[in-house]
Order: structure tokens, then sequence, then C-alpha cells
């Protein structure tokens, strides 16, 4: 899988397509992909539009939420960063996201690698799309703690 960490044609890609669907910048203008990768204080992933999305891209504050390497992270089915349980209610909202090409203030449940529950909250979803065709979603949240 190629690595999208730093990659700008990735990071035009998630900030274009958050700016288009929710009127407002993602990252400040001075950032760049290896900011968004490195440095930013938020959480940002991304999983492709397959049947079975898998994450493509988690930037290191996204590692450090979920206890998980990029390398560990990206490929992995998305779906599994929830439990069973949580998984319909994830479902309805990519649905959703899917329909109207964004959502703000979720708050959901998720298992880090080691089996650690924890809530993100204030989360944001977003449609990827690359010249008006879909290629998956991206979500970012700033505000997480332990369940």
């Amino acid at each position: 899988m190629t690595d999208l960490s730093h990659d700008p044609d990735f990071f035009a890609l998630l900030t274009g397509s958050y700016a288009r669907r929710l009127g407002e910048p993602l990252v400040p203008a001075d950032a760049d992909a290896d900011w968004l990768y490195a440095a930013a204080p938020f959480a940002v992933l991304a999983h492709d539009g397959g049947a079975d999305p898998r994450f493509v891209y988690a930037n290191r504050t996204a590692q450090a939420c979920f206890g998980y390497a990029w390398d560990e992270l990206v490929g992995l089915p998305s779906r599994l960063s929830a439990e069973a349980p949580e998984r319909a209610e994830r479902q309805r909202l990519l649905d959703a996201v899917t329909r109207d090409g964004f959502s703000r203030g979720y708050r959901g449940l998720r298992i880090a690698k080691d089996g650690r529950r924890f809530w993100i909250d204030e989360a944001v979803v977003w449609q990827l799309d690359r010249d008006g065709a879909p290629v998956g979603q991206a979500a970012t949240f700033a505000q997480w703690r332990d369940a």
C-alpha cells in the first residue's frame, strides 16, 4: 500500500474535500502534509471506498489514540476501530456521510489495539471526493477520553 503520510496530493484531497463539504479549512493556511501527519493536535483518519473499507491514512495523533503504528493501522478494516455492538451505529454514520457529504458532532465508542475503550467526541466525518467522484471517507476529532 502506498505511504500517504506525507503525500501532498493526498493532503490536497483531505483538505480540499473538507473545505468543499464544510465550507471551512481543516488546517491552518500555512500547514502542509508534514504538519498534518506529525504535528496536528487533532486526529485525522481516512479509509478507502471499498465494500469493507480499509484505513489508508492516520496521522500521529490518531495513531496514539488507537495505539497502532502506521504500518499496523493502514490496511486495517476500519470497522475494527469499533467493537461489534458499536458497528451498527458506526455504519449508520458512514451511510449518512455518503448521503449528506459530512456529519458534525459525532460521538462514538472506539477500541484501541490493546483493548482500551475510548470515546471520541465532536468528530467530523466527511466524504472524500476526487473530481466529484467519491473515493473514501475521513474523520477528524480533537476530543477523546477513556471509557
